[in-house]
């Protein structure tokens, strides 16, 4: 796919356990977290990635997000070869290519909703007046804009989440990376996270949720399963591509 946003070629990512001396001497035990996984995803797609603890699920979506290297293989963000990128210039596409959300929220506690979602446009070096601006709109969109003012603390667990998302897509990335982000929700408030999320999709964002519940999987119009660390399914699910 020349178009894709996301290719990944042969990733791999093998972790040495035992001692700094037998890590720096290429002794110890082995841990392949994955294995040769190959994929491409389009712009706009809305991608779960799925399957047991430790199958490497997680370790792939922190490739993607820049925040691990793999041990072989290559990585291509926007066509751009993220290997051959050094820390900085790693640094700075993350934060402007890719929105994180996280299972446990990540929020400053003693910050308000507006200053959580503005945060990654002070990193960018945007000027005051454009933060509160772009930090408002994105609330809005998320269905918060009464509480921009609220801390954490006095917001909902599920408000919390759409904080987050909130804060994602105010740089106006290319991929939002969702790490188990109903993980620590009851089951009503993760449904209306998930019914956001495919709300954000049709508008254009890209989605690539990592989860280990087959039920939040099937939000997605596309599943990979992996098992060991290898990429073992790739479907598209016609009931979410329906809705």
């Amino acid at each position: 796919m020349a178009d894709s946003l996301i290719r990944a070629r042969g990733l791999a990512k093998v972790y040495r356990v035992g001692t700094d001396k037998d890590r720096a001497e290429g002794r110890g035990s082995a841990i392949h977290a994955l294995r040769g996984v190959s994929v491409d995803v389009a712009e706009g797609e809305f991608v779960a990635v799925t399957g047991a603890s430790g199958s490497g699920k997680s370790t792939f979506l922190h490739v993607l997000g820049c925040l691990d290297r793999p041990s072989a293989g290559d990585y291509f963000l926007s066509g751009e070869r993220v290997s051959d990128l050094d820390g900085d210039r790693l640094a700075a596409l993350r934060n402007r290519a890719i929105g994180f959300v996280f299972q446990s929220f990540n929020l400053l506690a003693r910050a308000s909703a507006l200053d959580n979602v503005a945060l990654p446009l002070v990193y960018a070096g945007a000027p005051a007046r454009e933060r509160r601006a772009r930090a408002l709109q994105m609330l809005e969109r998320v269905g918060l804009a009464d509480r921009a003012a609220h801390l954490p603390a006095q917001l909902s667990g599920g408000q919390q989440q759409r904080v987050a998302i909130a804060r994602a897509l105010v740089g106006q990335p290319k991929v939002v990376l969702a790490d188990e982000p109903t993980g620590a929700l009851d089951s009503a408030t993760s449904e209306e996270i998930l019914a956001l999320l495919r709300s954000l999709n049709r508008q254009g964002v890209t989605v690539v949720l990592v989860t280990h519940e087959a039920g939040v999987a099937r939000h997605a119009r596309r599943i990979l399963h992996f098992r060991d660390g290898a990429m073992v399914g790739d479907e598209a699910n016609a009931e979410a591509a329906a809705a």
